[in-house]
C-alpha cells in the first residue's frame, strides 16, 4: 500500500480511531465522575437528614426541659405563697416554715426599706455587695417582693427569683441551640453551608466559605440564591429561637469533578493540535532541506557536462559544421544552463525584479513550440488595462519553470494533440495568468492533491512538477496557483495570481 498517496484516507482513519478513543475515555471518565457525584449527593442528603433528626431531638429535649421548668416555677410560686402567709398570719406558721427550711434551690434576699441586704439564701455574693442594686436588683425584680411587717417597726422585703435548677435548664437549652447550629456547620465537611435566621436576613453561622467574601452582602445574596437553586434549604424550628434556614450547595470537589471531563477534552485537543503543528513544521522543514539539497546537488552535477558541451560546440564550429545545427545546439545548452540556475536557486531567497510578464511567457513558450508536437497549438493573449505591458515582480528563471511545467502537463494531458491558450490579465493589485488546455481534465476531488509532492496520475512520473510550481509561486513570489476550472474530457484551466506589490529584492 502506498502510504504517501493514501495519506488522506489514513488521516480519516486515524481521526476516527482518535475520536473513538477520546469518546470512550470521556464516557468512562464521565461515568466515574457521575458515580462520585452520586455518592457525594447521598452523603449530603444523609447529612441533611441527620440535621433534621437532630433538630427533632433538640425539640424533644426542650419538651422535657419545659416540664422541669414548669415544676420549678411551681416551687417558686409555692415559696412566694408561703412567704406571703408568714407575713400575714404571724407566728402560727409551722407549716410554712417547713417549706422555707426545705428550700435549697430558690435564691432569696432579705432587705430593709433602703434595700440593704440583711440576709440571703441559696446565693453567693461578694462581701463588697451590701445593697440590692444594679444588675443584682434586675435579677430579683421578676417577681413582686414580699413585705414582712410583723417583725418590728421597720418593714423587711424578701426578693426571690427563679430557682438555680430553672436557670441551669435555661442555660442548657440556650447552649444546646447554639451547639446545634455550630454542629450543622462543622458536620457539613467540605460542603459550603450558611445558617440564617427566620427572616433570611442575618447569617448566624457559615462554613467552607471565604471569610472575606462573606462580608460582601451582594455576594452573600447571590450565593444564597445559588444554594437555594441547587438544593432546597433545610428548615428547622429551634426552641425559644424560632425557625432557622440551612442553605448548602455542592462541594468544591463535586464542582471540579463536573468540569473534569471538559478539561480533559480541552487538554487533549490542545495536545493534539500542538503535536500536529510541531510534527508538521518539522516535516515541512525536513522536506525543504531535502528539496534544497537535491536541487543544489543536481545543479552541481550538471555544471561539468555543460562546460564540456560548450567546448564541443566551439570545436565543431572550428570544423565548419552546419551553423544552423550549432545554433539549435547552443539553444539547448543555454536551456541546460537555465535549468542549472533554477536548481541552484532552490532553498535560497530568489531576487525578484520587475519584468514584462507577457514577454517572459512568450520567450519560454517559444522555446517549447519548437520541441513539441506540431499538433499542439499555442495562443497567448495579453489584456493590459492601460494598453501597455503588464509588469510584475518576477524571478524569470523560476517563473519560466512554472510555465514550462504547466505547458508540459497540458501536452501530456492532450496526448500531444490539442490547444493551449494562455490569457494574461490584470487589475489594480494583481496579475492573472490563465493557462487552458483541451486535455482529459482533472477530477474535482484531486484539485488540491495534484500540488502535493508525489501525487501523479501518470504511469511514469514523479509527481513533483506541480509541487515545485506551487512552491515557486507561493513561497518565492507570494502568489497563488490553483485549478480555476476543469471538465473531464474537455480540459483544465490553471490560474496563477501574482501580486504587483510583492517585495522586490
Amino acid at each position: 500500500m502506498d502510504i504517501y498517496n493514501h495519506q488522506n484516507k489514513l488521516k480519516i482513519l486515524l481521526s476516527i480511531i482518535g475520536i473513538i478513543i477520546v469518546s470512550v475515555s470521556l464516557w468512562y471518565t464521565n461515568s466515574l465522575v457521575n458515580q462520585i457525584r452520586k455518592n457525594e449527593r447521598q452523603n449530603m442528603e444523609l447529612w441533611a437528614s441527620s440535621i433534621v433528626k437532630k433538630s427533632q431531638l433538640v425539640t424533644s429535649r426542650d419538651s422535657l426541659f419545659q416540664v422541669m421548668k414548669s415544676e420549678e416555677r411551681k416551687r417558686v410560686a409555692l415559696l412566694g405563697r408561703a412567704i406571703d402567709k408568714i407575713a400575714k398570719e404571724g407566728p402560727d406558721i409551722a407549716f410554712y416554715l417547713d417549706i422555707l427550711r426545705n428550700n435549697t434551690t430558690i435564691p432569696v434576699i432579705s432587705t430593709d426599706g433602703k434595700k440593704k441586704i440583711l440576709d440571703k439564701i441559696n446565693i453567693e455574693l461578694d462581701s463588697s455587695v451590701t445593697h440590692l442594686r444594679g444588675s443584682l436588683y434586675r435579677e430579683f425584680s421578676e417577681y413582686r417582693p414580699v413585705v414582712m411587717e410583723y417583725l418590728g417597726p421597720e418593714k423587711r422585703f424578701l426578693y426571690y427569683k427563679n430557682s438555680i435548677i430553672y436557670t441551669q435548664i435555661e442555660k442548657i437549652v440556650e447552649d444546646l441551640n447554639k451547639s446545634f447550629i455550630e454542629e450543622v456547620v462543622l458536620n457539613s465537611a467540605s460542603v459550603p453551608v450558611i445558617v440564617t435566621d427566620s427572616a433570611k436576613s442575618y447569617i448566624e453561622q457559615f462554613g467552607n466559605i471565604d471569610t472575606v467574601k462573606i462580608q460582601d452582602s451582594a455576594y452573600v445574596q447571590g450565593l444564597i440564591a445559588d444554594m437555594a437553586q441547587q438544593n432546597p434549604p433545610i428548615i428547622i424550628d429551634l426552641p425559644h429561637s424560632g425557625k432557622r434556614y440551612i442553605y448548602y450547595m455542592d462541594s468544591e470537589l463535586q464542582t471540579r469533578l463536573r468540569f473534569f471531563p471538559l478539561a480533559i477534552l480541552i487538554a487533549m485537543a490542545i495536545f493534539i493540535i500542538l503535536g500536529y503543528l510541531i510534527f508538521s513544521t518539522a516535516r515541512t522543514a525536513e522536506q525543504n532541506q531535502v528539496w534544497a539539497g537535491l536541487a543544489k546537488e543536481t545543479a552541481h552535477q550538471l555544471g561539468t557536462p555543460l562546460s564540456s558541451m560548450i567546448a564541443w560546440i566551439d570545436l565543431l564550429r572550428m570544423q565548419e559544421v552546419d551553423e544552423s545545427s550549432l545554433v539549435e545546439l547552443e539553444k539547448d545548452v543555454h536551456r541546460l544552463e537555465v535549468i542549472t540556475d533554477r536548481f541552484s536557486k532552490i532553498g535560497s531567497i530568489p531576487k525578484l525584479m520587475l519584468a514584462d510578464v507577457g514577454a517572459v511567457v512568450q520567450d519560454f513558450v517559444g522555446y517549447l513550440k519548437t520541441r513539441s508536437s506540431k499538433k499542439v497549438h499555442y495562443k497567448i493573449d495579453v489584456e493590459a488595462e492601460n494598453g501597455q505591458n503588464i509588469v510584475a515582480p518576477l524571478n524569470e528563471p523560476l517563473f519560466g519553470w512554472v510555465i514550462e511545467n504547466l505547458c508540459k502537463n497540458a501536452v501530456d494531458a492532450m496526448a500531444g494533440d490539442g490547444h493551449i491558450y494562455i490569457e494574461i490579465t490584470e487589475d489594480a493589485q494583481n496579475v492573472f495568468l490563465d493557462i487552458t488546455d483541451s486535455g482529459k481534465g482533472i477530477a474535482s476531488k484531486n484539485y488540491k492533491s495534484i500540488f502535493r509532492p508525489g501525487f501523479t496520475t501518470k504511469k511514469r512520473g514523479w509527481g513533483l512538477g506541480l509541487s515545485l510550481a506551487d512552491r515557486i509561486i507561493s513561497n518565492y513570489h507570494k502568489g497563488k496557483i490553483y485549478v480555476k476550472r476543469s471538465v473531464l474530457g474537455k480540459g483544465t484551466t490553471f490560474r496563477i495570481q501574482l501580486k504587483k506589490s510583492a517585495l522586490l529584492q
